[in-house]
């Protein structure tokens, strides 16, 4: 995967790659007609192994923490081209089992898998007949895993799709990265690469394993239309039931890709997918323990489905060719829990809501809600507002047993639901509530009188500031996203709507990274009904959630609050987010 956005590609190939990952030419009807597994199925598993898995992050005596897929590029390791081919003598993954692979997919609940055909070190992971530099003929493995895999993934009725690094390729002359001349000294030409190399194998990748789910390219650059539409093209030819993904470039996908590791705080509509790692790195690297916790994982499922996509999350099986036990224990108990509550993932519709509240998330299925709880109210009260129709029965879904009834009652434009006090799934329990749909939502942001609310400055109202979109890597290819308002002036302000249960005190935070010269920030809050509270607070480079002090509000219903910066420095402040939680509850 990818240095800038999903799959990354370094600085110098990220200018307008959001442009080109965008929305697709086809219409969202035409495009369903195509993949079998991606819509309906909203969860996939996606695999990064290659040669590098054989490195896992450690070249020469040093290790190289982040994206270990990337290590040969000149950002990581620098391995020149003729050694880095030479890993391929070394790699012999006698413990892959192609059905052992599927199986766990299958348990996770997920419906496909797709694994790296071939990277961005143009090392082919299947048998290619147009270049010998493949699993088959380059290593003592002699196997082809891919096709092992397609078998497995049938037997098992899983879809099947394949990754291919269109654009970069670091050992063919002439791909995107690789070297200019080739092993005689004549100078070659993208061109030559696309025509000798890459449209062969996605000749062969497309026509030599069955039916296929997609083809998922990855990170275009500035790789001409022509080439793109050409791929597209003899996909469709190929495998007409199979999905071409949007990183192909120029809007030919059949559906749009997020960036890596990113979650959207709002619905999107259209077809599209986030692509997310169980833990740091999508290749193996030895030092790599930050697994993703069962919970960690359903919540970021959960949170893509409700926000109307379908989440892929990604595997990197070892030197050996085994998926490391830590990944597998987490991927096979949120598993369980899907299997116990598929109608929060399979074929549900997003949130009405359209973002997600301080307890959980909210999907749609078969005309009614599921209420997916991570945080358990300890008061006895999950409270739902905004639901503007009648309420009928709601039920407490157990992962044994019968489901429990649940008393709720309508306070205002709140439905409370009276539930047990003590939390009846460590993972999250889901709360099933036949309601008349019809009548819509308010989809206003509310503070939940137990949990409070975190308003992303997304969701807030700019004046003489800029509302945007902010990523960095914490490690090499490790993606962090928010949204920040930046660029503050003497009058710039935030606005902020929500609605208030109740009349009372609020304690009132912000979420903020300062520039290096000064860290001290003085912000203010003022409330629509006149009050105001100011602060200094001392804030850093990382983000840091800091109190402004106690606001009170007289009237229930709905409220804002203005953000100022009245003092201080301004230059390098980033908000990100204002949360606002009851201080008298």
């Amino acid at each position: 995967m990818g240095a800038i956005g999903a799959g990354g590609v370094p600085t110098l190939f990220a200018q307008g790659m959001d442009k080109m990952w965008g929305d697709s030419e086809l219409s969202g009807k035409e495009a369903t007609r195509r993949g079998r597994y991606f819509d309906a199925g909203n969860y996939a598993m996606f695999v990064h192994w290659g040669l590098y898995s054989q490195i896992a992050g450690k070249w020469s005596g040093k290790n190289y923490y982040g994206i270990s897929e990337w290590i040969m590029h000149r950002d990581m390791a620098g391995i020149p081209v003729e050694e880095y081919k030479a890993v391929a003598r070394t790699f012999n993954p006698v413990r892959f089992d192609a059905r052992k692979l599927a199986r766990l997919a299958k348990d996770a609940g997920m419906k496909y898998i797709v694994i790296t055909s071939k990277h961005h070190d143009g090392f082919a992971m299947y048998h290619s007949k147009c270049d010998s530099f493949n699993i088959v003929d380059a290593t003592s493995f002699g196997r082809d895993p891919m096709r092992e895999l397609a078998n497995a993934c049938r037997e098992l009725g899983l879809g099947f799709g394949f990754y291919y690094s269109h654009n970069q390729d670091w050992t063919h002359p002439g791909g995107h990265g690789g070297p200019a001349i080739d092993a005689a000294g004549k100078r070659k030409t993208f061109d030559d690469y696309f025509n000798e190399k890459c449209l062969p194998q996605v000749e062969e990748i497309t026509k030599n394993y069955g039916e296929i789910e997609l083809v998922w390219f990855d990170t275009p650059g500035r790789m001409p239309r022509k080439y793109a539409r050409q791929l597209a093209e003899l996909v469709r030819k190929n495998q007409p039931r199979a999905l071409v993904s949007g990183r192909i470039g120029h809007g030919l996908g059949d559906y749009r890709t997020f960036g890596d590791m990113e979650v959207p705080l709002q619905n999107v509509p259209g077809l599209w997918e986030g692509v997310d790692v169980t833990n740091d790195s999508w290749g193996f690297a030895w030092y790599d323990s930050n697994w993703k916790t069962p919970r960690q994982i359903l919540e970021r499922l959960v949170a893509t489905v409700a926000r109307g996509g379908t989440y892929m999350l990604n595997v990197g099986p070892d030197q050996q060719g085994e998926i490391p036990g830590p990944a597998q224990s987490a991927l096979r108990l949120a598993g369980k829990w899907i299997a116990a509550h598929p109608q929060v993932v399979y074929s549900a519709q997003p949130s009405p809501w359209k973002h997600a509240f301080p307890w959980g998330d909210v999907v749609v299925n078969n005309g009614k809600l599921h209420l997916v709880v991570f945080q358990w109210p300890a008061t006895g009260k999950l409270h739902l507002p905004g639901l503007n129709g009648r309420v009928g029965a709601a039920r407490l879904l157990s992962r044994e047993g019968a489901p429990t009834l649940l008393e709720t009652a309508r306070e205002g434009a709140w439905t409370v639901i009276t539930v047990p006090f003590k939390k009846p799934d460590s993972l999250a329990s889901v709360i099933e509530i036949e309601a008349d749909l019809q009548g819509g939502v308010d989809d206003a942001f509310a503070v939940d009188p137990e949990f409070g609310l975190e308003l992303s400055a997304l969701f807030g109202r700019t004046t003489d500031c800029r509302l945007s979109k902010r990523k960095w890597m914490e490690k090499y290819g490790e993606w962090k996203h928010v949204h920040q308002v930046e660029n503050w002036g003497e009058n710039s302000a935030v606005q902020w709507e929500f609605e208030i249960k109740e009349p009372g005190r609020h304690l009132v935070e912000i979420t903020c990274s300062a520039g290096t010269q000064n860290p001290r920030r003085v912000f203010n809050v003022k409330s629509d009904e006149g009050r105001s509270i100011q602060n200094q607070q001392i804030f850093s480079p990382v983000y840091l959630t800091r109190p402004i002090g106690w606001l009170d509000f007289e009237k229930a219903g709905r409220h804002s609050v203005t953000l100022t910066l009245p003092e201080g420095e301004r230059a390098g402040t980033s908000v990100k987010s204002i949360k606002i939680t009851r201080a008298d509850f």
